[in-house]
């Protein structure tokens, strides 16, 4: 049986929610797709035309999966300042493990905990906006929004 699936989210287009109750701790996803270096990813996306929307997530190496790309349901996970879920990197590999008990329908969260290259202008902070209404929502998915 399927632990968890896509469906349309209230928060930002597609979502991961659970199709069973999930237990504090427990490894729910693998987050899957093509590894590649951060160079060959975004020139792939700027030849596509692809903005604002990419499924990549950067690995410690230096290297990138572009979830776009062979990946999963896991390029789904939308981003909540106060997620329910982490990301757990282990020889290369990211893993998605639930931080507290998640009850059948709900939905999975992540913090993307984004970095950009340039300040954060009001045209980034636009682009990074989020939509999880959380309390204490710091109102962008870029991990150093005060």
């Amino acid at each position: 049986m399927r632990r968890v699936i896509v469906r349309r989210s209230s928060v930002h287009g597609r979502g991961v929610f659970a199709m069973e109750p999930l237990t504090a701790g427990e490894r729910v996803l693998q987050y899957k797709g093509e590894n590649t270096s951060w160079r060959n990813a975004v020139r792939l996306h700027q030849r596509e035309g692809v903005e604002g929307h990419t499924f990549l997530f950067g690995l410690s190496d230096g290297s990138v999966i572009d979830g776009s790309r062979g990946g999963n349901s896991a390029r789904w996970l939308n981003h909540a300042c106060a997620p329910n879920c982490e990301t757990n990197e282990d020889e290369g590999r990211i893993f998605i493990h639930t931080l507290r008990a998640i009850e059948p329908g709900e939905e999975l969260f992540i913090d993307y905990s984004l970095a950009i290259d340039e300040p954060a202008d009001d045209e980034a902070r636009a682009q990074y906006a989020c939509r999880c209404s959380a309390a204490g929502c710091r109102q962008s998915m870029l991990a150093d929004a005060a």
